[in-house]
């Protein structure tokens, strides 16, 4: 029999298709079923133009049957079949499609689509057979005919028997390898795996025979083994149903079903878009982060589909970084696949769906921080981190679409607020947004530098996450008000009295300060009289972009280069300590060195920061207890 050669590139092409285009095997099923359910698509159309034929659904299924002993595994479709001429067209012609064909042929271009437009799924049997054999007998057609091949050599076509319309594929799988296991795809539970994966809600049925057991008899503990026909997949998506139809039940139910969280989803998004681009989706905020949510391990994405059929199990590119907590999937129609049908050509169509979904995913947490702030505020409690990274990153690029989502914990409220909240309550006169950084609230509730802002009536935002004041450097300003931290040297708070006051005193005591900082050298730029302690004796402020809390952000990550802040030594010029100051700069130097380095150490430990020689320090206390 004479074998003939493959078109195109052959050898190298299907070298390529089978070796590098897919990356799990596995997929093989999954186009080989899609290719059934084209070729049942393509009499359902024509019986829509053709009053010689009918379409009854339940005539028509897709059947897997795998075989042990013969190591054999066939693709069983009642599909419109083919002829000799179309075999050797579809299947002698790598990348040649004979549903693109179909659909430019008919004129196809809405409705009822067809899946498999690219022609090349086929040749994934290759990565796990041997041997390819298919058996067709197209619609109308009187004779069958046999297409078989080894692969890249080329392929044989043949007369043969077929009783009803419809296409047999058989592979010979190969054998198995210390790295391969071919026999896999024999087993039942593997076939069903798959089936359910990538093919589940194909729109007809697929049917296997699986094994069941049951009693040898009614008072027997034996069981024997029997094999029932049953059907695989669900054909029926969720999110092709109406809205109307469904419950919440029915959304938790497939939440569950696909393993998107092991945790009750705070809110679900079903949407269908019918425009330039179609789609749907169903989309999931959940309630708790992953537990490696925060890790380099965590993989953002989700479910893509065409037209029913999985195409890639993480689509990263739907999902914005800042919204990578939301779970679901996306089935379009439309999408641009190149030739594996697994690499998506990142076109308009891709671009248009993400946009509307982060848009649509903006919406739903508007209106849930609107609506329910008890759930919105579980969801911030899990996911607040990764929305203030998303105002930070890439140059705060999204920082409009994140701002009005921030939450933060008010000095006055005793409890989270939004920007919009506390922008309102604002004093007319209030120039800043005060914030004030801290590990903790009760850490915050205690640092001297708040005294000042407090005793003037304004609330102060807390931040007690390493990312809070990132993120508002970047924002800048919200609503033409300019953040500030309550340990700024310049809090634009002093009233013009106040400052001559100020004034005043730097001048009166700047020879003890000039003395105090030499003492300190290089570890502060100056030290000063403060107006913002009213209790406390000293405190540390800094000056210039880079507040003590960043300088211990980025000096704690592993290429930390020593940033420093450049710190203020600030002096309550009405404490009682400052009294021995004074004396100590009159009468007793050496005294005044040694309050000098105890107070600088003392405002390191208020600020959490290490003290840079704990046994110098304890020598110090002992000198003065002493």
């Amino acid at each position: 029999m004479e074998i003939k050669q493959f078109q195109a590139e052959s050898k190298r092409l299907l070298d390529m298709m089978i070796n590098s285009i897919y990356t799990k095997k596995e997929v093989f099923l999954r186009e080989l079923i899609s290719n059934a359910s084209d070729a049942i698509d393509k009499i359902y159309y024509k019986a829509l133009t053709d009053d010689s034929l009918t379409f009854d659904k339940d005539n028509y299924y897709i059947r897997i049957v795998p075989n042990k002993e013969e190591r054999t595994l066939a693709i069983i479709d009642t599909g419109i079949g083919m002829t000799k001429e179309e075999l050797e067209a579809n299947l002698g012609t790598i990348a040649k499609s004979g549903s693109l064909a179909f659909k430019q042929e008919n004129e196809i271009k809405d409705g009822f689509d067809i899946i498999g437009q690219f022609g090349v799924g086929f040749y994934a049997a290759f990565m796990v057979a041997d041997v390819v054999t298919v058996i067709s007998k197209a619609l109308g057609a009187t004779e069958a005919y046999k297409w078989e091949s080894h692969g890249a050599d080329g392929y044989t076509i043949e007369s043969t028997e077929k009783a009803e319309v419809g296409t047999e594929i058989i592979l010979k799988l190969k054998e198995n390898t210390e790295d391969e296991s071919y026999d896999e795809f024999l087993d039942e539970w593997r076939l069903k795996e798959v089936i359910k994966k990538y093919s589940d809600f194909i729109r007809y049925p697929i049917k296997m025979e699986v094994t069941h057991s049951k009693p040898k008899d009614d008072d027997s503990n034996e069981y024997v083994d029997y094999k029932e026909e049953e059907t695989i997949n669900s054909m029926v998506p969720i999110w092709k149903k109406n809205k109307s139809e469904l419950t919440d039940e029915d959304y938790l139910n497939f939440y569950n079903e696909k393993r998107y969280g092991f945790d009750q989803p705070l809110k679900h998004i079903h949407i269908s878009v019918d425009g330039t681009v179609r789609y749907n989706a169903i989309l999931y905020i959940p309630e708790r982060a992953p537990y490696d949510f925060y890790t380099p391990e965590y993989e953002k994405g989700l479910e893509l589909y065409s037209n029913g059929v999985l195409i890639m199990n993480k689509c990263a590119d739907l999902l914005p970084d800042y919204f990578s907590f939301v779970k679901g999937m996306v089935d379009s129609e439309d999408l641009s696949l190149n030739i594996s049908r697994e690499m998506l050509q990142h076109d308009r169509q891709l671009k248009v769906i993400a946009k509307n979904i982060k848009n649509k995913i903006k919406r739903e947490l508007e209106n849930l921080l609107k609506n329910d702030r008890e759930n919105f505020e579980k969801f911030y409690e899990a996911f607040g981190r990764q929305l203030k990274f998303g105002v930070y990153n890439n140059f705060g690029s999204e920082k409009e679409v994140l701002q009005d989502l921030l939450l933060f914990y008010s000095s006055k409220e005793k409890k989270l607020v939004t920007l919009a909240e506390y922008v309102e309550r604002m004093p007319e006169e209030q120039k800043y947004i005060y914030y004030a950084t801290g590990d903790s609230i009760d850490r915050i509730d205690k640092l001297p530098q708040t005294e000042l802002v407090a005793d003037k009536g304004y609330e102060i935002l807390y931040f007690t996450e390493d990312i809070d004041e990132f993120a508002v450097k970047m924002l800048m300003n919200y609503k033409e008000k300019e953040f500030k931290s309550v340990s700024d040297s310049d809090l634009g708070i002093d009233s013009p009295e106040d400052q001559k006051e100020t004034e005043a005193e730097e001048k009166e005591y700047k020879e003890l300060f000039e003395y105090m900082a030499g003492v300190l050298g290089d570890k502060v730029k100056k030290v000063k009289v403060s107006k913002r302690l009213k209790t406390h004796p000293v405190c540390l402020s800094t000056e210039g972009e880079v507040t003590i809390e960043m300088e211990k952000v980025l000096n704690a990550m592993p290429n930390g280069q020593q940033v420093k802040a450049e710190k203020v030594l600030e002096i309550n010029t009405h404490h009682d300590v400052f009294k021995s100051l004074q004396h100590a700069f009159e009468n007793d130097k050496e005294k005044l060195e040694l309050f000098t380095k105890l107070l600088y150490n003392q405002a390191l430990l208020i600020e959490g920061l290490p003290i840079e020689d704990p046994v110098a320090f304890t020598n110090d206390m002992c000198k003065v207890m002493v």
